[in-house]
């Protein structure tokens, strides 16, 4: 009994000097909670004003919120077409750029035909460098444009190291990804300035949330794409001009093709009409965004990824995409 004791009033003293840093640990604690709680209802918040609240509450006037036209690039296909129909179903007369004549006349034709809208187009192959641009501003001129979606641009024939690309792709993914943005939005944002709205789609991509190994090139042209709105939307947001950066995962759509695994529509692979349903929704709304809610979830894991993590799992899935394909063509 005289040890036993001793060892009791060691123990209870011991546990009073250590009840401070017991009770400073559950503040700490239920402060973090608190934090996460909160962090979690705005982000609840956020994610059911983007993408269900606009889709109950109706739509926007689009002509009136920014303007008459919308130019669209790369329009004859994929995101960019059905886009532009999305544009055109809500009234927006549209003006469609691409690189084929007959695609952009069929086009053209169908959406005027089908959404009673004014339409128009300039054949134009971005590839080209300065070659396409006085021919774009000619036709842009003393037009009322109120939306420009930068949608042109080039992807890998298959995923595939950077020594492998010729030396046509890397400067077709500078001029087509990078530079056709930059001119276009030079062409119409002084005219948005002058009337003080306007907006402005740069759809970049998914895979520039994080290093894509196998997709590097095309990977950093649209970070490029993500940073340059994040950045013109502190230059022009005062002046009414709304500048988004729309990152899509996986669509299914021709550049897509390398692989059935991601271009076949599935839960997280919408088909284009219906991810440009979700994504003109969320025009005024966010400045950078998926456009797509279930993409967002992809682009919440995938930022939340340590990096070493996103790019093992890119490279290991990749290479696999690519020995596939290769396979293929050997047949």
């Amino acid at each position: 009994m005289a040890a036993v004791e001793p060892f009791y009033l060691l123990y209870r003293e011991i546990g009073r000097s250590c009840s401070f840093y017991v009770e400073a640990l559950a503040i700490v604690g239920a402060w973090y909670t608190i934090r996460k709680c909160i962090s979690l209802g705005f982000n609840t918040y956020r994610a059911l004003r983007l993408h269900l609240i606009p889709k109950l509450v109706g739509e926007i006037d689009l002509v009136k919120q920014y303007g008459k036209w919308a130019v669209v690039t790369g329009s004859t296909d994929g995101i960019g077409k059905a886009y532009a129909e999305e544009l055109a179903k809500r009234g927006v007369n549209i003006i469609l750029i691409s690189r084929s004549k007959e695609k952009l006349e069929a086009v053209s034709r169908s959406i005027a035909e089908t959404y009673k809208v004014e339409t128009d187009f300039v054949v134009a192959d971005f590839s080209k460098g300065r070659e396409p641009y006085p021919a774009i501003k000619e036709a842009l001129k003393d037009r009322d444009i109120g939306i420009l979606v930068n949608n042109v641009g080039v992807f890998y024939h298959y995923p595939d190291y950077f020594t492998n690309l010729s030396e046509d792709m890397l400067w077709d993914m500078v001029n087509v990804n990078i530079v056709s943005a930059n001119m276009m939005i030079r062409f119409v944002l002084p005219g948005m300035a002058e009337k003080k709205k306007g907006a402005i789609v740069n759809v970049s991509s998914g895979s520039s949330c994080q290093p894509t190994p196998m997709f590097t090139v095309y990977g950093a042209s649209k970070a490029y794409l993500d940073y340059l709105s994040r950045a013109l939307h502190y230059e022009y947001a005062s002046k009414g001009i709304f500048i988004q950066s729309l990152t899509p995962f996986f669509i299914a759509t021709k550049m897509a093709v390398c692989s059935s695994i991601i271009s076949k529509r599935s839960f997280f692979v919408p088909s284009a009409e219906e991810y440009a349903s979700h994504a003109v929704s969320t025009l005024g709304l966010s400045t950078r965004t998926t456009g797509y809610w279930k993409h967002a979830i992809k682009f919440a894991l995938a930022e939340h990824l340590p990096e070493w993590i996103w790019a093992w799992f890119a490279l290991y899935f990749l290479r696999t995409v690519r020995k596939k394909v290769l396979t293929c063509k050997m047949k």
